[in-house]
């Protein structure tokens, strides 16, 4: 097995690293403070092609592959989490979807805006009742002539309430559980669809996530993705390429967080030296090091069996699991590392000690991975 970084991977990394420095960190932290999205900045991230990894050229892709995009994802991370985001909301899912599930005209409609940022993107799983158990949700399109109507809530919908188009999984035939479950393509801007804003969150202040209430929203046939009944299949299988991207984001977190303890490790002294001469910052710092090195080999790994096309699902859970408790191991050693400063705002680390959190919860919890993994482990069903 091979996955070590080609030529042009290593270009795409750069050119993202070098974007982030240049692009993002000017202004993030005052970004940060005012919770604000910068729609220019996708726009930016399109133009270089951050967006077109996954899809043929025909669409505006360019065929690069999902390393590539994780690579990118991880260096955007380090500077801001946040900003890692986008990947999963113009690429990662509506886009996987519908090369593997849509129509040719769905693809064509929507895959070039997507991948140029004309058009943002969201997917809306997640209900004020409804987290790991995806088959509880309520929201459900009724059948009617000539299309569907939905009728639903969705909460903590990251995009929202910027998104222009979102992949929404309802209820087709609540009778048959999980495999009555479809999924749609929705306008965002359509009649009866309500965005909200929640603005009440631990991190990723710039990263929007909000509600939505879709009220009688009617929906063509067209706006069917695959069959009815498919929804909860494209639903993991989607799940499959967002839980890699978060896991990049972690690695990308993980990262940021020893660069900026060793920085400081080298730079602050007590009792006449640096600090990073005890054995006990050496000791954080190297555990920092060999759990960043050993999630980053995770998500490399699952990247590169799906370019393969070989079938990711365990190894991607590993990588999203392993990669979320190592960035938020990460953020709390940086923290302890700084000490007084790690619990101030004038270092970055208690940003990431912040934005670490959500990985452990994003597309799927760890709990979840876990249960996925013991499954496997233990041959169950």
């Amino acid at each position: 097995m091979d996955f070590s970084l080609t030529e042009e991977q290593k270009a795409m990394q750069e050119m993202a690293k070098n974007f982030a420095e240049k692009k993002i960190a000017p202004t993030m932290e005052e970004d940060e403070k005012e919770h604000k999205f910068r729609r220019e900045i996708v726009r930016e991230m399109a133009r270089l092609g951050f967006f077109g990894c996954i899809a043929p050229e025909k669409y505006g892709g360019n065929e690069s592959g999902v390393l590539a995009a994780t690579v990118m994802t991880e260096e955007i991370a380090k500077v801001s989490p946040s900003w890692g985001l986008p990947f999963n909301l113009q690429m990662n899912s509506i886009q996987s979807v519908l090369l593997s599930f849509g129509t040719e005209e769905q693809r064509e409609r929507w895959i070039p805006k997507l991948i140029s940022a004309d058009t943002l993107g969201c997917f809306a799983i997640t209900e004020a009742n409804t987290g790991s158990d995806v088959a509880s949700m309520k929201t459900a399109a009724q059948e009617v002539e000539g299309g569907f109507v939905l009728n639903g809530t969705k909460m903590w919908i990251s995009g929202v309430p910027v998104a222009d188009v979102g992949i929404v999984y309802a209820y087709t035939d609540r009778a048959l559980k999980h495999k009555g479950m479809s999924a749609f393509m929705v306008d965002m801007h359509s009649p009866g669809v309500t965005q909200k804003a929640i603005e009440t969150k631990l991190g990723l202040y710039c990263a929007p996530t909000g509600e939505i209430v879709f009220e009688d929203v009617k929906l063509a046939k067209e706006n069917l993705v695959g069959q009815k009944g498919d929804g909860f299949k494209i639903c993991m299988a989607m799940l499959d390429n967002t839980r890699l991207s978060s896991a990049a984001r972690a690695v990308g977190v993980a990262r940021a967080c020893r660069d900026h303890s060793v920085r400081y490790a080298n730079e602050r002294e007590q009792f006449g030296q640096p600090i990073a001469n005890f054995q006990m910052i050496q000791e954080q710092v190297a555990e920092m090091f060999v759990e960043e090195e050993a999630a980053r080999m995770l998500v490399h790994r699952a990247a590169w069996m799906k370019d393969q096309g070989m079938r990711n699902t365990i190894e991607v859970s590993c990588a999203k699991y392993f990669a979320a408790e190592v960035a938020v191991r990460a953020a709390n050693t940086a923290v302890k590392i700084f000490g007084s400063y790690g619990f101030s705002t004038e270092y970055p680390v208690e940003r990431f000690y912040r934005d670490a959190k959500s990985y452990q919860i994003v597309e799927g919890t760890s709990n979840i991975q876990k249960m996925i993994l013991a499954r496997h482990a233990l041959g169950l069903k």
